[in-house]
């Protein structure tokens, strides 16, 4: 039986002494520049939606509802086909995902995000020349395609290269990233919006960092760990020399890579059939679920999607809705920077816990503001100063999700894996993320026109249910290095019982 999921003792993990190189920052800042694909679209997306030269040209019956005098503000942009355009991305992502774990195996984690990349930039040009909703489907496909293959390569990659005490906060970067580009996007969209095709130029733009990811993956060389199982040991030695630099354990270190690939390779049975069917991956089969899952369930995901299109509900004009979707990013992007100096010092549990409850108080106070100024009928005008309390109360959820489930929905996936299922499980992880975004980005209109301001209650009641369970389930990785990592689950009250200590074979050690 391959031992993944067990571990040679339950003692205190090594200690591998790797400081924080030039090298290894260089690398995982270019690295961490993938999140820039998925961010900008997230923020291109919702403010593009409310263009009126855009919805005019592909989706005219927005406009035409939004013309009649009397109507429900929470069903403004209830549109399946304008919904479409944003969730249809994802889809092709999910799909995407699906096969990124073997083209990985296959060809390593630098390459892979060559492609992606290279499919995002292609995606970027088909949708800032569409000329009708079929081209702008296929652009946001390809977009979707680059989107997964980053998606699953980046935060691997990442975590593979930094030092463990480090891991944390560098691997929190993709994250980072990620929220620049939702603040990029916004502010694109603030800029453009006065432009008659404006559209095409925020639309299109999507290509800029894909350049960046693209050329800055050219000057990369892949993790030790994806070197060492496509059987290139000496290259993978070579790398670790020069991110680690001088006086790490870099021996000690690399033979605990070899020993983990070694263990890695003794079984047969594919890695999602592992996954799914040993009693010692239950606790990453488990978590490889929940924590895409919760992390779509915050809410932030579809709020910063349609964020101009929830401040147009809450009564704002069209200017005044996209700059209230560009404080919101730079609110989380500031959060997201706060926690790189915090993520490896106070743990993941604690952050989670404190995002969680700062959340659940953002989204019930949303829901109480909206009910009563709104209402249920969604024809009533909303004072000014309570709309300004919906922006900072947004704000206020956007910042206990960017120093909580923003970089530890990357972070813990990234590094709870042991080196067999890595990328299987990433895979899961992403592919889960995208397949439900794009169920929330499909319904959350649909669900706002339903269920009015009992929506942001909605996922209050899931933060709530998330952080029960991150407290239950989830122990702490701080500090803990990959190729140790079994022994958290060994010592954790309720994974212990799947998850069992080995000593450590004379064949897995040669």
């Amino acid at each position: 039986m391959a031992g993944g999921a067990f571990v040679a003792n339950d003692g205190p993990a090594p200690d591998y002494g790797g400081r924080l190189t030039l090298s290894v920052l260089m690398t995982c800042f270019v690295a961490a520049s993938g999140g820039l694909i998925f961010g900008y679209d997230i923020g291109i997306s919702g403010g593009v939606s409310q263009m009126e030269p855009f919805l005019r040209r592909f989706f005219p019956h927005v406009l035409e509802k939004m013309a009649v005098a009397k109507h429900n503000d929470y069903c403004l942009y209830d549109s399946q086909a304008l919904t479409a355009f944003t969730s249809s991305l994802y889809i092709a992502g999910l799909l995407a995902s699906l096969v990124a774990s073997r083209v990985t195996k296959a060809i390593g984690r630098q390459r892979v995000m060559l492609v992606g990349g290279a499919l995002f930039f292609a995606g970027g040009a088909i949708t800032g020349a569409a000329m009708n909703i079929a081209m702008l489907i296929i652009g946001r496909m390809l977009l979707g395609f680059g989107v997964g293959f980053t998606n699953q390569a980046t935060p691997v990659f990442l975590s593979e290269m930094a030092p463990t005490q480090w891991r944390g906060s560098l691997t929190a970067g993709f994250q980072i990233f990620l929220a620049l580009g939702v603040l990029i996007a916004n502010l694109t969209n603030y800029a453009t919006a006065r432009i008659s095709w404006g559209w095409r130029l925020s639309l299109g733009l999507a290509g800029a960092p894909a350049v960046i990811i693209f050329l800055g993956a050219l000057f990369l060389t892949d993790t030790p760990s994806s070197l060492v199982m496509r059987g290139k040991a000496d290259e993978a030695r070579a790398a670790l020399v020069r991110v680690r630099g001088a006086g790490a354990d870099v021996d000690a270190e690399f033979q605990d890579i070899l020993r983990a690939v070694a263990v890695a390779r003794e079984s047969e049975e594919g890695a999602f059939h592992r996954m799914a069917t040993r009693r010692e991956y239950r606790p990453h089969l488990v978590l490889a679920v929940a924590v895409p899952m919760f992390f779509q369930l915050t809410g932030v995901i579809v709020l910063s999607f349609f964020a101009p299109l929830v401040f147009r509900t809450a009564g704002f004009g069209s200017n005044a809705a996209l700059m209230g979707a560009v404080i919101l990013g730079g609110v989380n992007l500031g959060a997201l920077m706060l926690s790189t100096l915090v993520i490896d010092r106070y743990g993941r549990r604690v952050m989670f816990m404190v995002g969680g409850i700062q959340m659940i108080i953002a989204q019930v106070a949303m829901a109480w503001i909206m009910g009563a100024q709104v209402g249920k009928s969604g024809d009533a005008p909303m004072a000014r100063p309570y709309g300004v309390a919906i922006l900072v109360f947004t704000c206020m959820h956007a910042a206990g999700f960017g120093w909580s489930w923003g970089p530890l929905g990357w972070v813990v996936p990234g590094e709870i894996f042991p080196v067999d299922i890595r990328s299987a499980g990433q895979a899961m992880n992403v592919s889960i993320g995208l397949g439900l975004t794009f169920v929330q980005t499909q319904s959350f209109l649909p669900m706002l026109c339903s269920f009015k301001y009992a929506t942001f209650a909605y996922y209050a009641g899931w933060v709530a249910v998330m952080t029960v369970f991150i407290a239950l389930f989830l122990p702490e990785t701080k500090g803990v290095p990959l190729e140790s990592m079994g022994t958290v689950w060994v010592k954790h009250w309720y994974w212990k019982r799947f998850v069992q200590p080995q000593a450590k074979s004379a064949d897995a050690l040669t």
